[in-house]
């Protein structure tokens, strides 16, 4: 199975920015989606944006449109989720997620969509 490790979490305040990264070891996820979820505490696992194998398809959770931005680089089997004008309510576990699709379907916002899950990596934004 594959095996994907976040980094880059951390503390920031309000209106400050941090990149993400997800890597992927044991083989790579060629011709998988792949997407960021994340999950604060007493709340469900959310959406927060994901992209096609090819990365020309990008979707978003309306409360993060515009301030992130997802990417990928299929040869360094790496996916970052870079994140600007950070918000309190943005605090939370960040995950990486993979897809057992190649594209982006309408069910590509679901947790169940997604098989294989990081460990998580913890993203702080204070006031």
């Amino acid at each position: 199975q594959v095996q994907l490790v976040e980094s880059g979490g951390g503390l920031v305040q309000a209106g400050g920015s941090l990149r993400l990264s997800c890597a992927a070891s044991g083989r790579t996820f060629d011709n998988y989606a792949m997407a960021w979820f994340r999950q604060a505490p007493g709340k469900e696992r959310e959406f927060v944006a994901a992209l096609s194998w090819s990365g020309a398809r990008k979707d978003y959770a309306d409360s993060v449109k515009g301030r992130f931005t997802i990417s990928r680089d299929n040869a360094k089997n790496t996916v970052d989720l870079q994140m600007n004008s950070l918000k309190p309510e943005d605090t939370a576990v960040y995950y990486c997620a993979r897809n057992s699709n190649s594209g982006l379907g309408p069910r590509a916002h679901l947790v169940s969509e997604y098989d294989y899950w990081g460990q998580g990596t913890q993203v702080t934004v204070s006031s």
